[in-house]
């Protein structure tokens, strides 16, 4: 008979904690500013004295870092499950894809500023973190390639737009949809340009 694998309760608790810095940054984050985070806030929050925090995070950009590679990594599975789902036509599967991001984006301020905007100057994400980020990209490419565009400008004018309309909306009409309206015929105007057909309307017998 096999025993059961022993549990290492320590570690248990370590990632529990650790778990917990990162909500208690997050609320910071979103009812202030990435800028306005500090360890002092987030330890007295869970109760803690300040030096208890860096046996878990090393310093303020540690926490942050956290926070980067957890925010794409629920983008990743976000885009990871919408994937399959794709539509065959070039436009409705850019339409798709436009709006998950864009979805995801509005939905938390803090977050969109984390993943796509430079707030912390003197903040790199570190190669784990970017890693998740990297994949989104990956994925990305793979489904424009397959929508038609291959080609990297085409990829990243896409981004630009879809993310640029996400901005607007945040930084304009937070809440409203103001820009999210506008992002089906931003997405068709994209597709004009980069020269995708659009699908043939049925005639009347």
């Amino acid at each position: 008979m096999i025993a059961p694998p022993t549990r290492n309760r320590a570690a248990e608790r370590r990632e529990s904690t650790r778990v917990e810095i990162l909500a208690h940054a997050w609320a910071i984050a979103r009812e202030h500013s990435l800028s306005e985070l500090t360890l002092r806030e987030i330890a007295q929050r869970m109760g803690m004295r300040p030096p208890s925090l860096y046996t878990h995070f090393a310093s303020k950009n540690a926490v942050i870092d956290a926070m980067f590679g957890q925010a794409w990594s629920e983008y990743l599975e976000t885009v990871t499950a919408a994937s399959p789902t794709l539509p065959t036509d070039p436009r409705a599967c850019l339409q798709q894809i436009a709006l998950t991001f864009f979805n995801f984006a509005v939905a938390d301020i803090a977050r969109f500023q984390l993943m796509n905007q430079r707030v912390m100057s003197d903040f790199t994400p570190s190669p784990q973190s970017y890693g998740p980020a990297v994949e989104v990209l990956t994925l990305l490419a793979e489904n424009l390639a397959d929508a038609g565009l291959p080609d990297q400008d085409e990829r990243d004018l896409f981004v630009a737009v879809v993310g640029g309309m996400a901005d607007a909306q945040l930084a304009n009409d937070p809440g409203g949809d103001r820009w999210a309206r506008l992002l089906p015929r931003a997405i068709d105007m994209y597709a004009d340009a980069v020269g995708l057909a659009r699908p043939r309307s049925r005639r009347n017998p």
